[in-house]
């Protein structure tokens, strides 16, 4: 016997309370093991210190580069043939100078590569210690 025939049919619904809790705690974990990072937007200034001013050291070799990659050596200004002649040149303004200190003046805009030749200058000149030098902030 049948006895559901005259009674209407329920409607086939799909339950989306589970799918939704599922998308939501799927969705807060990528939201917080993602990392947001803009390195196009990285503003660096430099350089700043806020150490006091050393007094001038009598071995020491002044280099400094501009932002255009001009050298001085000593405030003499050189030509730039490449890091084996600034070496040379290094050598000279050592003199009889016994394990100079190389101090790096830097402009702010001065490009990284610039920095790296008068460091691989100075190692091909024998002269490990190297130091940076720096202004103090004006405020």
């Amino acid at each position: 016997m049948n006895f559901q025939r005259f009674q209407a049919k329920e409607a086939l619904e799909i339950n989306l309370i589970p799918l939704i809790d599922v998308l939501l705690v799927i969705l807060i974990f990528l939201m917080i093991t993602t990392t947001y990072s803009k390195y196009s937007e990285l503003q660096i200034n430099l350089p700043t210190a806020d150490a006091q001013k050393e007094l001038e050291r009598p071995n020491e070799i002044n280099i400094t580069v501009n932002a255009g990659g001009q050298y001085t050596i000593n405030r003499r200004p050189i030509a730039f043939r490449g890091v084996t002649g600034l070496s040379d040149e290094m050598r000279r303004a050592a003199g009889d100078l016994v394990d100079p200190v190389v101090v790096i003046n830097a402009d702010a805009n001065a490009t990284h590569q610039s920095v790296i030749n008068i460091m691989e200058a100075s190692r091909l000149a024998g002269y490990g210690h190297i130091s940076f030098a720096t202004q103090t902030r004006t405020q």
